[in-house]
């Protein structure tokens, strides 16, 4: 198994899975069903570079459940799933 690190002030982010049902329980084919807007974090970049190069933390860490937009981010495939690389100014909120 590899390993990934986003760079920078990056964040690699696994969707979590569509509801296939509503609340009613009328079954959503996957067609009709929309990407979901939330996600763990699995793993973080070091932290923005500055202008004067120095390094500020981010304010996300490794495993917060995070909302981001809908179109937000790169899709990329890592260990046969489907995650999205945000930058952190993508991320809307945190799940406390």
């Amino acid at each position: 198994m590899s390993k990934f690190r986003p760079l920078h002030d990056r964040l690699l982010v696994r969707r979590l899975e569509p509801e296939d049902r509503t609340k009613g329980g009328i079954f959503i084919p996957d067609s009709a069903q929309e990407k979901p807007v939330e996600g763990k974090v699995i793993a973080v970049g070091s932290g923005r570079v500055l202008e004067d190069g120095s390094i500020q933390k981010l304010g996300v860490q490794k495993g917060d459940r995070v909302l981001f937009g809908r179109y937000a981010g790169t899709e990329i495939e890592f260990n046969g799933t489907e995650h999205t690389i945000l930058r952190e100014d993508e991320v809307l909120g945190l799940y406390e």
